[in-house]
């Protein structure tokens, strides 16, 4: 098992932690969802959860990122129509730049 390290987090990434983990708590709350439904959705113990919950800043964010997802927090304000529209352009500007970049070969004389 890997020594464990002690960082120092900013005040700024424990606030983060700690405003995601109120909004997991308040929507599984609001929807009147156990501890115990959640984490087995997510695969993870209702121990991680309630760290999650309390703000815990050495939780994976993968993990967190997707019990948000299940409760109903959105962590961003792209809706699907927006990401789309966002793609979308990404991919016109794509279509401006050539398929392929071909440097022309010398032609080796034999004499």
């Amino acid at each position: 098992m890997p020594k464990s390290v002690n960082r120092v987090y900013s005040h700024y990434a424990l606030d983060a932690c700690s405003l995601l983990g109120v909004m997991i708590r308040t929507k599984r709350i609001e929807r009147k969802q156990t501890a115990s439904d959640i984490a087995k959705r997510a695969g993870i113990s209702r121990d991680l959860l309630y760290r999650f919950e309390k703000g815990n800043p050495k939780c994976e964010i993968g993990v967190a990122f997707e019990v948000a997802h299940m409760v109903g927090v959105n962590l961003f304000d792209l809706d699907a129509k927006n990401l789309e529209l966002q793609l979308d352009s990404r991919l016109d500007k794509l279509t401006l730049l050539p398929k392929a970049i071909h440097r022309k070969t010398r032609s080796v004389r034999y004499e």
